[in-house]
């Protein structure tokens, strides 16, 4: 039972002293605060790049573009070939017919490209393949086959073979994913030190403002953790407030960028990922501030606080 008391007396005595030194406590909230808010704005950033280039990828495939004169028989060799290679995982065939409707379908808009084809006496587009991979690692080597064939034999009816103008998207969304990822880690750590050693000099000038009490608690007899506790106890609050702090501004943060990061990013909606990972994010926010208010406090108990 005498734990149980020791344990109310210590929160309380952290709560009262959070309160007390009210300018500091908020400079230590304020910036804990921003260091949070970035954390979470890193992993909602990280959430929505990585689903864009999973779509991307999804899109990616290796277009193989027959002459207007090649056979069926060659482009069903060409496809069998295709099934036949343990990176493949489909072969669709498009039609020439197919082709040039999909082609008008794409620049309905274009009165002038119609016009053209409107002109023209015949189907200018040949038959094509669309190939995906098994792994989308595994695209240039179905690419450089496809190649191969090409030029082996100048009878395979294969007019071009469309890949590296997706790879070269697709390596530079990697690149800006992996660089954005890179710096928001750096800012979250430039920031957390900061939290860090405003908390630490929080503590520290709660210790020194409270030396007096401290004092006659040693004289007393009080125990170690009964003295230091409080100021841990200050800590952790720091983390506390600052982590709702940030809960309660993503809603609206969210809320308000949702239909924009939708149009911008096709599929994610940052509010729905929000609200449906509510739980991952509260475990982050709350778990990092904790764990940073909590640290800096007993990092200035240690340094500071001789009992």
């Amino acid at each position: 039972m005498s734990l149980w008391i020791n344990i109310k007396r210590v929160a309380r005595y952290g709560f009262i002293g959070f309160i007390r030194n009210g300018f500091v406590s908020l400079s230590a909230v304020l910036i804990m605060t921003i260091t949070l808010f970035v954390v979470a704005t890193i992993l909602i950033s990280g959430a929505a790049l990585n689903e864009t280039l999973q779509n991307l990828k999804a899109r990616v495939d290796v277009s193989v573009y027959f002459t207007t004169n090649a056979t069926a028989e060659q482009i069903e060799d060409i496809k069998k070939m295709l099934e036949g290679q343990p990176e493949v995982a489909s072969v669709t065939y498009l039609d020439r017919e197919s082709a040039l409707a999909r082609f008008r379908e794409r620049h309905k808009s274009d009165q002038r490209i119609l016009q053209a084809l409107d002109e023209l006496d015949e189907n200018p587009l040949g038959a094509s393949l669309e190939v995906r991979a098994k792994e989308v690692s595994q695209y240039e080597a179905i690419a450089k086959f496809l190649e191969a064939q090409q030029e082996k034999s100048a009878t395979t009816g294969i007019d071009n073979v469309n890949f590296y103008q997706n790879k070269t998207a697709i390596d530079r969304l990697t690149s800006i994913i992996e660089t954005s990822n890179r710096v928001g880690i750096a800012l979250a750590l430039i920031l957390g030190l900061a939290s860090v050693l405003i908390s630490f000099n929080t503590i520290r000038l709660a210790i020194y403002t409270s030396r007096n009490e401290i004092g006659v608690m040693n004289i007393v007899g009080a125990g170690r953790w009964y003295v230091r506790g409080p100021f841990v106890i200050a800590g952790i609050l720091y983390g506390l407030v600052s982590g709702l702090i940030v809960l309660v501004l993503l809603y609206p943060f969210t809320l308000y960028f949702g239909p924009a990061s939708q149009r911008f990013l096709g599929e994610f909606n940052v509010f729905t990922y929000y609200a449906s990972n509510f739980a991952l994010l509260f475990l982050v926010v709350m778990g990092g501030g904790i764990a940073l208010g909590a640290l800096s406090s007993y990092l200035a108990v240690r340094r500071y606080l001789r009992t």
